[in-house]
C-alpha cells in the first residue's frame, strides 16, 4: 500500500532539485540586484561583479580559464552551439561529419539537420551490447574532409561512462575538432577539460542542483575554428552568444559548481550504495529482469533495468501511482512512445527494450527510499507479468 504522501524521485538524469544553498545564492538576484550586467552605471557593476565570480566558479571544476566559459540556457543549446556553430563555417563547403548512434536527441537531431539542409554527410557511430563505442571505429571513420566529433562523456539513458580522452585524442591527431555532451557527468564526477583534450564540452545546471533555464559550454581558447554566433545581436558572452545573461542563474550555477566541486567524493559513495542496493535486490528478487548497459563503467547514480514481457510505460504509471518517479528512457523524447534509440543501438530484443526502466539518484534520496521502492515494485512487476501474454507460463 502506499504511504500516505509519499514521494520518491529516482529520475535525477532528467532534472534535479535545487540545492538549498544555491537557492539563498540566487535570491538576491531576483529581487534588489536586478542590474544589467552590460550596463556602465552602479547597479550594472553590482551584476557584472557575481556573473564574472560564477564564470571562475564554473571554470575551476572543470580545469578551464574564465575566459572559456560561455553561459548559455542548457544543453540543448549548447550542443547546438557547438555542432552548428563549428558547421556553419563550411556552409557552402560541405564535408563529413562523427558522433555516435546513442548521443542524446539534441545532438543526433543537430547532425540530421545539418545532413538534410546543408548537405554534410554523417557517420553514426555503432555501439556493442554494453553501450559503448569503439574508439578504433572513430579512428576508421576519420576522413580527409571530417570537419568535427561529437561523443558524449556519458550516456544518460545507461550511465556508460564513453572513452572521451582516447577519442578526443584520436580527433587532434587528425587535426580534426572535437566536442563532447557532457551533461550527464558535469557535478557527478571529475571533468578535466586539459586531461581530456576536448575543444568543446556542453553542461546543463539543472542536472546538478542548479535551476533550469542556465548551462555552460567550454570553448577552448585559441581554437583554429571557433563556433560561430547563433545568436546575433550584442557582444556578451566573448560574443559567442548575444543576450542579456540570466543572471540568477548563473549565479545559481556557479555555487552549485562550487557545491559540486567540495562534496563529490561523498556524495559519488553515498549515491553510489544505494544504487548498487537497489540494482542488486531488483535483479535478486524479481524474475526475468536484465542490466543494460555496463556493469562497472558507467555514473554511480544511474541503473537502466529491464523487466522482460512487459510495458515499461505501465510500470512506470503504477509506481507513479505508488508515490515513485522514474523514467522509460530519455525525458527529451519519452512522450513519443518509440522504444528507446540507445538500447536499440544495443541490440536489444524489443521484449527488453519495451520493458527498460532508468532508475537515477540523487540529492534527497534515502536508503528509506529504497527500501519503499523494493517493497512496492516486486508485486506490481509480478501483477503486470501475469497479465502478458507474452510472460512464460510453467
Amino acid at each position: 500500500m502506499r504511504r500516505e504522501n509519499r514521494r520518491v524521485y529516482f529520475d535525477h538524469n532528467a532534472t534535479t532539485p535545487v540545492h538549498p544553498d544555491v537557492k539563498d545564492a540566487m535570491s538576491p538576484f531576483l529581487g534588489e540586484v536586478f542590474g544589467n550586467p552590460s550596463s556602465a552605471h552602479r547597479a550594472g557593476r553590482e551584476a557584472r561583479g557575481p556573473v564574472e565570480e560564477a564564470r571562475g566558479q564554473v571554470a575551476a571544476l572543470i580545469n578551464a580559464s574564465p575566459e572559456e566559459i560561455v553561459f548559455t540556457s542548457g544543453g540543448t543549446e549548447g550542443d547546438n552551439m557547438a555542432v552548428k556553430g563549428v558547421l556553419f563555417n563550411f556552409l557552402g563547403k560541405g564535408g563529413h561529419i562523427i558522433t555516435t548512434a546513442v548521443e542524446h536527441p539534441a545532438v543526433i537531431e543537430t547532425f540530421k539537420f545539418m545532413e538534410k539542409f546543408f548537405g554534410f554527410e554523417a557517420t553514426y557511430l555503432p555501439v556493442d551490447n554494453f553501450g559503448m563505442p569503439d574508439p578504433d571505429d572513430l579512428r576508421k571513420a576519420i576522413r580527409g574532409d571530417t570537419r568535427m566529433v561529437s561523443v558524449m562523456a556519458a550516456n544518460n539513458e545507461t550511465g556508460d561512462i564513453f572513452p572521451v580522452r582516447e577519442m578526443a585524442r584520436i580527433a587532434l591527431e587528425r587535426g580534426v575538432l572535437f566536442h563532447t555532451d557532457a551533461v550527464q557527468v558535469t557535478g557527478k564526477m571529475p571533468v578535466d577539460v586539459r586531461d581530456w583534450g576536448v575543444d568543446l564540452l556542453t553542461a546543463s545546471g539543472h542536472k546538478f542542483n542548479a535551476p533550469k533555464g542556465v548551462g555552460f559550454q567550454f570553448i577552448k581558447k585559441g581554437l583554429s575554428i571557433p563556433p560561430a554566433a547563433l545568436l546575433s545581436g550584442g557582444h556578451q558572452e566573448h560574443g559567442f552568444r548575444s543576450g542579456t545573461e540570466n543572471v540568477p542563474g548563473i549565479i545559481a550555477l556557479g555555487r552549485a559548481c562550487e557545491l559540486a566541486g567540495a562534496g563529490m567524493k561523498e556524495k559519488a559513495e553515498r549515491t553510489g550504495r544505494m544504487r548498487d542496493t537497489l540494482e542488486e535486490a531488483i535483479l535478486g528478487r524479481i524474475p526475468e529482469t536484465v542490466l543494460n548497459g555496463h556493469k562497472e563503467n558507467r555514473i554511480y547514480n544511474t541503473s537502466n533495468i529491464s523487466f522482460k514481457y512487459i510495458e515499461a510505460e505501465a510500470l512506470l504509471q503504477m509506481l507513479d501511482m505508488q508515490g515513485i518517479c522514474v523514467s522509460t528512457g530519455s525525458a527529451c523524447s519519452s512522450e513519443t512512445g518509440e522504444p528507446s534509440h540507445v538500447l536499440q543501438a544495443m541490440g536489444l530484443a524489443p521484449i527488453c527494450s519495451r520493458g527498460a526502466i532508468r532508475f537515477s539518484l540523487g540529492l534527497g534520496n534515502t536508503e528509506d527510499d529504497v527500501d519503499y521502492l523494493l517493497e512496492v515494485l516486486p508485486p506490481i512487476v509480478e501483477r503486470l507479468q501475469k497479465m502478458s501474454p507474452l510472460f512464460p507460463r510453467k
